[in-house]
């Protein structure tokens, strides 16, 4: 049967304590043991079902993180405070001193600048090519090469993975395949394509009310598990837990991902024909003019479509500030970083989201000063916010 991620969502049927239709929350920091030995056995890994401390874990979050693994296929999952408490501890736990990580150049900058700036401190070096162009990622590789780091779609400009291919260089040369799927949950599974981690934030899409920061790591039991460890777990000893009343919280949410998703793909999809009609240099997977369209239909779960992100070129930072304002005061949506929320939210990355990456790469990858970023909200009468989108561009010169 084919891979279906709603499906394996809704399959999931928890209990609360006192047969209630959501799950009882943990609201506890510790927890008792009945014996001594069974908390010596906990602390050893040994006491599966027991509880021990909040930072190890809590029953709310394995709820959380076994519908996420269900989402995203995979034996298990570890949910964290946010998503840089996803990504961190997987590079870490992955990496010594001495290793090398090959990373796309397009990355979310808190990624980018973990890997530029912060993991060099532990002898932690990485090489960002184009992940676009595999010859050039096989070319990166070294003997201390322990990830290949991507984003299925990239932050910001769009560039599409093909984590299939990505997925066969890793195994060849025996490394990991991190991929970070937070633009494009359902849309795109990449263990099936075949990555060895996916990572979320749980803060854009996934929760979907712009009111929760979180992240979470999805994987084998045995990778999870070294995560967990109470000796040498990067999660474990960071200590990026996610609190139980906000898993709680984001698990509710992930029941309507599926409806939400359909939504922002579809209002996406309709404003990116809409701008691109108007002449307006407009990058979104769902379209023909995308380099990466027909390898991102191959990939995907088609009933999610194409993703609720897109960007546009307003042709300076000026100009994009302009729109973006104005676009606020009409009620259009918020200038505002993140993605995923009910309402767009839209941001110029190359001074926000972006900011970490230097100018020169910034040019050098192709992110131009009038770059807007969109995350495409779920508005119903998504022909009247184009209109109304025009008249702004019309109002500001940006389009004749």
């Amino acid at each position: 049967m084919k891979f279906k991620p709603a499906n394996n969502i809704q399959d999931l049927q928890y209990f609360g304590e006192f047969g209630g239709v959501n799950p009882s929350i943990s609201d506890s920091s510790t927890y008792t043991f009945l014996s001594a030995k069974t908390m010596f056995d906990t602390f050893e890994g040994n006491a599966d079902g027991c509880y021990l401390y909040s930072r190890h874990s809590t029953p709310s979050n394995l709820y959380l993180g076994e519908a996420l693994a269900a989402m995203e296929g995979t034996e298990t999952a570890n949910v964290t405070a946010s998503g840089m408490g996803a990504i961190t501890p997987v590079i870490m736990q992955l990496c010594g001193s001495g290793d090398h990580v090959v990373s796309s150049r397009t990355i979310y900058g808190g990624t980018y600048a973990f890997l530029k700036n912060f993991a060099p401190r532990f002898n932690v070096k990485t090489s960002f090519v184009n992940i676009t162009n595999l010859e050039a990622v096989e070319a990166a590789i070294t003997p201390t090469t322990k990830i290949l780091y991507c984003e299925s779609v990239s932050n910001p400009l769009l560039e599409v993975a093909d984590i299939a291919a990505l997925s066969k260089i890793a195994k060849k040369h025996h490394l990991k395949l991190v991929v970070d799927n937070t633009f494009s949950p359902l849309s795109v599974s990449p263990a099936k394509l075949g990555a060895d981690v996916v990572l979320h934030s749980l803060t854009k899409f996934i929760n979907g009310s712009s009111d929760t920061v979180g992240g979470v790591v999805c994987g084998t039991q045995e990778f999870i598990d070294e995560l967990r460890n109470v000796n040498d777990g990067a999660c474990m000893l960071l200590g990026s837990t996610m609190d139980s009343l906000r898993a709680a919280s984001i698990l509710k949410n992930l029941r309507t991902l599926h409806i939400r998703m359909q939504q922002h793909s579809l209002n996406a999809s309709y404003l990116a024909e809409k701008f691109e009609g108007l002449g307006l240099k407009t990058v979104y997977p769902g379209l023909v003019s995308h380099p990466s369209h027909k390898l991102f239909k191959s990939m995907m779960n088609e009933q999610y479509g194409f993703g609720g992100m897109l960007t546009i070129d307003a042709g300076s930072l000026e100009k994009a500030n302009a729109l973006m304002e104005l676009m606020q005061e009409k009620n259009l949506g918020y200038l505002a970083v993140s993605l995923g929320f009910y309402k767009t939210l839209f941001s110029a990355p190359g001074s926000s989201t972006s900011s970490e990456i230097p100018e020169e790469e910034q040019a050098e990858m192709g992110l131009t000063d009038g770059l807007i970023r969109f995350s495409i909200g779920l508005d119903a009468d998504i022909e009247r916010t184009f209109e109304m989108m025009k008249a702004c561009m019309i109002e500001l010169d940006i389009i004749k």
